[in-house]
């Protein structure tokens, strides 16, 4: 097995569970939005997974520079200087006080991750799947996408 293909897996199971993360945040926003949970449980179980969710998408924006690969580092850098903007102001945990009055833009900014990360996994899932063809093809038959 090549580290190319070990690395796309990486990439797969990282994107997957930033995928995951953001999907229940948004789930729970929209169950706040709903009442079916109070504004405590809901900011409280959000700001549990913000920190975790800043460090792996960073991680995963290393990854892609120590690996050279650069067009996907510039796709995920603008996200994650943003993310790390909003950490050094302190604004990326949900107050519980303010949760209602920034309800709709809260939702509307996890619905841009979600598409960006749904988007970055279809990119991911090619790579993998090409990076396992060419381990498993000869030398003359190999295919080389950006």
């Amino acid at each position: 097995m090549s580290w190319d293909l070990l690395f796309w897996v990486l990439c797969f199971f990282i994107d997957l569970a930033l995928l995951a993360s953001n999907f229940y945040q948004l789930v729970i926003l929209s169950d706040l939005e709903a009442d079916y949970i109070n504004p405590y449980e809901s900011s409280s179980r959000i700001n549990y997974l913000i920190v975790p969710e800043l460090i792996v998408h960073g991680v995963l924006c290393a990854l892609f520079l120590l690996t050279w690969h650069w067009l996907l580092f510039l796709v995920t850098l603008p996200l994650t200087c943003y993310m790390a903007n909003l950490f050094m102001k302190r604004k990326h945990l949900l107050d519980v006080t303010e949760i209602f009055r920034v309800l709709s833009s809260e939702k509307k900014y996890r619905l841009v991750k979600l598409g960006f990360y749904l988007i970055f996994l279809f990119i991911i899932i090619f790579r993998l799947i090409l990076s396992a063809f060419n381990s498993l093809a000869s030398e003359e038959h190999t295919v080389d996408f950006f």
